[in-house]
């Protein structure tokens, strides 16, 4: 009982006190005495000020027996030799010197087409025909001269061997006999002009012109014919690549549509640049076996223009400029057992770009271990510690 009142004393005292400290400050509040006021407040500026100072007292002691809490972490990677192959990224699109448009060289009705869509046909295969407007009868008749003036010039020559006749009657019959041959075959010429053949052997891809129609020579479309085997792609290069991008470099092609990647070489590179784009035309081989790429279809091209076997690469991301335009890393050195090391400042020359890594080609050797995350928020000479995952 008596440890009960003697509690109960004490809460009445605390709640007396509180009440007290709440009542003076209102009290205060309710003088409207200014220097009152005053007064109170440089109490209580003067407590706060003794606890920041308690506060910071306490602050000094952790900086002293903490000895990890200024030092940055930060993850690091191991500089190695491997092999860069630089790919230069192009568009291109697929062509061939085999697909043809073929028009007749002689005008007149197209009485015959020997070839329907997607069949296979030879070089010199025969694809249509056009009337040839009497050629043909034409051509019977002057056989038949032909006949005459080789028989005339037969029995001539045997007389003039036996010194019968003269000279001139044997020269004349000579001639009208080659005249008659020259006749024959130039109107040959013209009769073969009106059946039309398969330039190379291919697929006839498209029947323009139908059976009956009137076509004039060199200006009707009569039949499209191509051929997949010889496929290339033609694509423009910057000229700075002029040096790097020659015949015979290797080139991935991607085709997006088909999802299908060849690899394959460049088979020619232009040597004229083009004064308006300052680019040079390569060509690249297409293998075709399955038939599956066809003439200007898009495609993207991987060429290969630089490759070192023992290139260095870091991530674009680590690399900073100085004022001087000169770029730098981080690297750790003296590392100690306990993964702390110091900051040392490295200037470097850089080369050729790949997605997010760049290649390094001088100060920085194999084996050197570069900070990765937190280079951007340490300093030269600074104490780090590596906290590899």
């Amino acid at each position: 009982m008596k440890h009960i009142i003697t509690l109960s004393f004490l809460a009445i005292l605390l709640a007396s006190c509180g009440g007290n400290k709440k009542n003076t400050v209102e009290k205060v509040l309710e003088t409207n005495n200014l220097e009152s006021i005053r007064t109170k407040r440089a109490e209580l500026v003067a407590e706060q000020d003794a606890v920041h100072s308690k506060i910071k007292l306490l602050d000094d002691r952790i900086k002293t027996l903490d000895t990890t809490k200024n030092i940055p972490l930060i993850t690091t990677f191991i500089a190695k030799e491997e092999v860069f192959n630089h790919v230069l990224e192009l568009q291109g699109n697929v062509t061939t010197k085999n697909l043809l448009i073929i028009t007749p060289e002689f005008s007149g009705i197209l009485t015959n087409v020997y070839v329907t869509e997607g069949q296979r046909v030879s070089k010199g295969q025969i694809l249509a025909k056009v009337d040839d407007g009497g050629l043909s009868q034409q051509l019977a008749q002057y056989k038949i001269q032909a006949d005459l003036a080789k028989t005339t010039f037969e029995r001539q020559e045997r007389l003039w061997n036996q010194k019968i006749g003269s000279e001139i009657q044997y020269l004349q019959a000579k001639s009208s006999y080659e005249a008659q041959q020259q006749a024959i075959n130039q109107l040959q010429q013209q009769l073969n002009k009106t059946t039309v053949r398969a330039p190379f052997s291919g697929t006839i891809d498209d029947v323009i012109t139908e059976k009956g129609s009137v076509v004039g020579a060199g200006q009707t479309p009569l039949i499209q014919i191509v051929n997949l085997d010889k496929m290339y792609i033609e694509t423009d290069v910057p000229e700075s690549y002029v040096a790097d991008v020659v015949k015979g470099k290797n080139v991935t092609v991607e085709f997006p549509i088909l999802g299908k990647t060849i690899d394959t070489k460049i088979r020619q590179a232009g040597d004229v640049i083009n004064p308006a784009n300052r680019t040079f035309k390569v060509e690249i081989d297409v293998p075709n076996k399955d038939k599956s790429v066809k003439p200007n279809l898009t495609a993207r091209l991987k060429i290969n223009d630089y490759t070192n076997p023992k290139a260095i690469l870091v991530p674009q991301s680590i690399i900073s400029e100085n004022a001087d335009g000169e770029q730098y890393v981080y690297v750790v050195k003296n590392k100690k057992e306990n993964n702390e090391g110091e900051v040392t400042k490295v200037i470097i020359k850089t080369g050729r770009t790949q997605g997010d890594v760049i290649e390094v080609l001088a100060n920085i050797e194999n084996g050197t271990e570069l900070i990765k995350e937190g280079a951007r928020s340490v300093k030269d000479g600074q104490t780090v510690k590596v906290i590899n995952y």
